[in-house]
């Protein structure tokens, strides 16, 4: 909304404000459904590796080959999100990407699927989601006002983790049922919706994104600016060191559920009920007005304290208990980095900024994840998922301890 004077709009609350635009009804609804498939090809590949090897380790290679490229190419998939149309290109990554659902599902159900195979198809699974995730989340941006940003950045998180609740219980209903390759079919199918929501998008209504000029120092630039802002730089390494160390559950749960759960069923499930606390804690951030720095560590530590207890559940029905908030603390906090950032940087670096964030994200997935698999298999399975629990809350400590303080001072500055 816009006062009478007509200065910028105010943040107003309501936790669906921003679906109000038919295109973020659009966009948000196609991809819930295409990440559905997604979210079940993913838990079911985790299950096909850990039946054709029985190593966590090699979970862990399989996680890093798909998030390795994100961290390799994440940057420059952000600058180029910013110089060009990123509709086009979020058209042409997920068309991408549902070929290569098509692919894995004809190796599997043609026979020929193995370790190989699978980790090929992950690495270019990685590179076109490089490409995608920055160009795909600044184009959301543009299907809103300037001051629903924060809202729809915490609808886009509730909607990938909404739909984490309904593929991995797909998955763990079906994976004893029907042959592997068909549930990678499924999410070939899914993938046509989030391709129809975008040629289905009013490109009249679609806000113009300011365009980087060729040339230049666009990555270097971002960088500075995260450097130059005191509050986001300090948030930025605590995040970085979270998404490394915090979010790698999914390598040791499929070991857990078969070894101390004793079945592998139950690493679906208790994805799907992280899922469920995931999706409660992002439409818990877009409800607000504006996202603090408060609010994000708040929710790091209940992601790092549940960690602590889901590593040593007696049992997959403990578990889904510790699985609620393990998921909430997770996406909130994950979530507000999204939030913040939107709301500090200018609108011609916000594709590299998330870019940046997404390879904090997931690309520390390529350094976490093989180093949890390697903790479960020379320490303990506990311990694979304790450790980082533990590092998750060390570092939110000092975000609290060292940065909040700071951060309440320049707000108090502001307001004055």
């Amino acid at each position: 909304m816009t006062d009478t004077a007509g200065r910028a709009p105010i943040a107003t609350p309501g936790t669906f404000r921003s679906l109000r635009h038919r295109n973020a009804r659009l966009f948000l609804g196609g991809l819930f459904v295409s990440q559905i498939g997604a979210w079940a090809q993913f838990t079911v590949l985790a299950v096909v590796v850990d039946r054709l090897t029985g190593s966590t380790t090699a979970i862990g290679v399989l996680t890093a080959l798909q998030f390795g490229p994100l961290l390799v190419l994440g940057a420059w998939a952000g600058s180029f999100a910013d110089r060009v149309d990123r509709r086009r290109i979020v058209l042409a990554t997920q068309t991408l990407l549902a070929a290569q659902a098509v692919v894995l599902a004809v190796a599997d159900i043609a026979g020929v699927l193995n370790v190989g195979v699978v980790y090929v198809l992950t690495i270019v699974l990685g590179v076109v989601s490089a490409i995608d995730n920055p160009a795909r989340r600044g184009f959301l941006i543009q299907l809103v006002d300037q001051h629903e940003i924060s809202n729809v950045m915490s609808l886009n998180t509730a909607t990938m983790t909404g739909s984490r609740i309904f593929g991995p219980a797909i998955a763990a209903l079906l994976i004893t049922r029907v042959d592997t390759g068909w549930l990678f079919a499924l999410n070939a199918i899914t993938s046509i919706a989030i391709i129809w929501s975008i040629v289905a998008v009013d490109g009249s209504r679609v806000h113009e994104a300011p365009k980087v000029a060729p040339g230049g120092r666009p990555i270097r630039d971002a960088l500075a600016y995260i450097r130059a802002t005191p509050q986001l730089g300090a948030t930025f390494v605590v995040f970085a060191v979270v998404s490394t160390f915090g979010y790698n559950h999914n390598v040791s749960l499929p070991r857990i559920a078969n070894e101390i759960w004793n079945d592998e069923q139950w690493f679906g499930w208790v994805m799907a009920i992280v899922s469920l606390g995931s999706m409660i804690g992002s439409l818990m951030t877009a409800s607000r007005p504006s996202v603090s720095m408060r609010w994000m560590a708040a929710n790091g530590l209940l992601l790092g304290l549940s960690g602590v207890a889901l590593a040593w559940a007696p049992s997959g029905w403990v578990a889904l208990i510790v699985a609620i908030p393990l998921g909430l603390g997770g996406a909130a906090f994950m979530a507000s980095m999204n939030s913040f950032s939107q709301q500090e940087c200018p609108p011609e670096m916000r594709g590299r900024i998330l870019a940046f964030i997404a390879i904090a994200f997931l690309g520390s997935y390529p350094i976490g994840g093989p180093i949890t698999g390697m903790v479960g298999d020379l320490i303990g399975l506990e311990w694979s998922i304790a450790y980082g629990a533990v590092i998750t809350t060390a570092a939110v400590v000092w975000l609290i301890a060292r940065v909040l303080p700071s951060a309440r001072v320049a707000t108090e500055r502001a307001v004055g």
